[in-house]
């Protein structure tokens, strides 16, 4: 009886670390992941309303991180620079506007108030709009 016990636990658990694996390797890093939404005229134009409408009173009505609205203490950053503070990628970018910042949260995520299609457009209209980057 032991020994069924014994070996019953086993199966188990090695079934609960396989699973646990998989589900691990399953899970993208933002880095890797790529903008489904194409740079076009009309997602720009989607992405810079969908910035005025929720991004601007903290970033500023440029992006330069100058918004008349940003919390006490806080310094949002310049979104046209070549510096990002939290990733450069278009994976990154869109975790930050989907998920906030952390640990204290001074940018609320917009999970619940924009589209995942209106937080890519407003990757492509950040990127429309990022000064170039300086040559090597």
């Amino acid at each position: 009886m032991r020994r069924l016990f014994t070996t019953t636990f086993t199966a188990l658990v090695l079934c609960y670390l396989l699973a646990a694996g998989i589900g691990l390797a399953a899970q993208t890093k933002p880095a890797a992941v790529k903008n489904p939404v194409a740079s076009t005229p009309a997602s720009i134009a989607t992405g810079q309303a969908a910035f005025k409408r929720y991004c601007r009173f903290c970033h500023g009505e440029d992006a330069r991180g100058d918004g008349p609205q940003a919390p006490k203490d806080t310094h949002p950053p310049n979104l046209t620079d070549a510096k990002w503070d939290h990733g450069s990628t278009d994976g990154e970018i869109f975790a930050v506007i989907k998920d906030g910042v952390g640990p204290k949260f001074d940018m609320k995520g917009y999970n619940s108030k924009m589209t995942p299609q209106e937080m890519w457009s407003v990757v492509n209209y950040l990127r429309s709009i990022a000064a170039p980057a300086a040559p090597r």
